[in-house]
């Protein structure tokens, strides 16, 4: 096998996949290839833990202790993608492992152990805080294999990390091509959230997950994955990138805010009160295409990118543009009904994403929002993806519950399931 073979390999153990992919590459490095006859012994019980093994072919027996009493022998067999020698408490093996064919097994020395313990799941060296906010926003507590929690930090918008949770099961070859979520209730900012992975399906090209969001017992969302190993085949885009001003000739929120702040055209009421509410800055930069004379246009564009150093993880990258598609997405479906001192109330109840080509989040990248229909209390909108070379890399739709706020004397109600 050569090294993007053992890469793939590993890629599919399930103690492996919540590791960064650079970490998997290293492993791939570092394993060496034992093989054992029919009936020999993998290892010994009371012999030293030598490494994790990794079953690449055939099949293993475990076999309890000597002195174990015969009703209580747990022996059961390993097949491939199994593994033992990690996790032990012990520095010798308790157990017998024995070849029932002939046997494969990748070994990863006990020197290289480090590697299965990076800072975080996107980066095996470095720490969140060396990063972009939005990593430490994207990182997840793996607590067991398909379950992850996380958190909403303080200051930080709302975000749902079913992506990451799903990408940190599936071989780190495959990317996610597609996503499909449902919002079922209002979650809750101040609790974390527990993600359920369910493995869907894994093929050769093709993996399939679903991840459930729990919070209290409760499922406020789901979430369906499809991811593809790249490959090679026809290609056209149709979709033009609109002719727009480059991010470098825009202004960013921090200096629309401080504008405005200091903008004689504004009551001096206004600019007090702006200027005592605390400002907190978004993890993703975004510079506006139009101003604020076509903000009851159904449609926006704008530029934006994540803020600081993103690590290298390709699933990272997919994962934050996930994140920023959502934080404006919906309202484009109110514009035409913004008017003075109206409020309104909306909440996400579907989103769907299917990213057609390879994406740097902390690159500029155009967002194409156009809203074709509000009815019913439901706003529907569209959108476009586009890098700086007028690539195509994304296309997405939502719909939203978009309401008038209710009034102080109306009886404020929990948020109830939608579906």
């Amino acid at each position: 096998m050569d090294r993007e073979e053992v890469t793939e390999f590993l890629g599919q153990v399930p103690l492996l996949q919540c590791l960064p992919s650079s970490s998997i590459r290293r492993i791939a490095d570092a394993v060496l290839v034992k093989r054992y006859e029919p009936g020999g012994y993998v290892a010994r019980e009371g012999d030293p833990v030598d490494g994790l093994y990794i079953i690449l072919d055939g099949q293993a027996e475990v076999s309890a202790p000597a002195n174990t009493e015969e009703e209580n022998r747990p022996d059961y067999v390993l097949n491939k993608y199994d593994y033992f020698g990690y996790g032990t408490n012990s520095s010798v093996h308790q157990v017998n492992v024995i070849a029932v064919s002939k046997l494969t097994c990748f070994v990863l020395p006990n020197q290289y152990g480090h590697l299965l313990q990076p800072k975080t799941i996107w980066n095996a060296e470095e720490t969140p805080e060396n990063h972009s906010l939005l990593e430490q926003i994207l990182h997840l507590e793996p607590l067991e294999v398909d379950i992850f929690r996380g958190f909403t930090l303080p200051g930080a918008p709302t975000f749902r990390q079913a992506l990451a949770a799903a990408s940190k099961t599936v071989d780190c070859l495959k990317a996610v091509h597609s996503l499909h979520a449902i919002f079922l209730i209002a979650g809750d900012k101040n609790l974390p959230i527990i993600y359920q992975v369910h493995r869907a399906r894994d093929g050769t090209s093709f993996a399939t997950r679903k991840v459930e969001a729990k919070q209290k017992g409760l499922v406020i969302f789901t979430l369906i994955a499809s991811f593809q190993k790249d490959e090679s085949g026809f290609e056209h885009q149709a979709a033009i990138m609109p002719d727009v001003p480059p991010p470098e000739e825009l202004l960013n929120l921090e200096e629309i805010r401080e504008r405005r702040l200091t903008d004689p055209r504004f009551p001096m009421q206004y600019r007090n009160s702006a200027a005592k509410k605390k400002f907190v800055p978004w993890p993703i930069e975004m510079r506006f295409c139009e101003d604020s004379a076509s903000q009851h246009k159904p449609s926006l564009n704008y530029w934006f990118r994540a803020r600081g150093k993103l690590s290298d993880d390709p699933a990272l990258h997919r994962c934050v543009v996930a994140y920023a598609s959502d934080l404006l997405y919906s309202g484009v479906s109110l514009n035409p009904h913004r008017e003075k001192g109206l409020k309104t109330y909306s909440l996400s109840l579907d989103h769907s994403i299917w990213f057609h080509k390879p994406v740097k989040a902390d690159d500029w990248l155009l967002y194409v929002i156009d809203s074709p229909s509000a009815h019913g209390g439901r706003g529907f909108v569209t959108g476009r993806m586009f890098n700086r070379q007028g690539e195509l890399v994304m296309s997405l739709t939502q719909e939203a519950l978009i309401r008038r706020a209710k009034t102080p004397g109306q009886t404020s109600q929990t948020p109830r399931p939608k579906l």
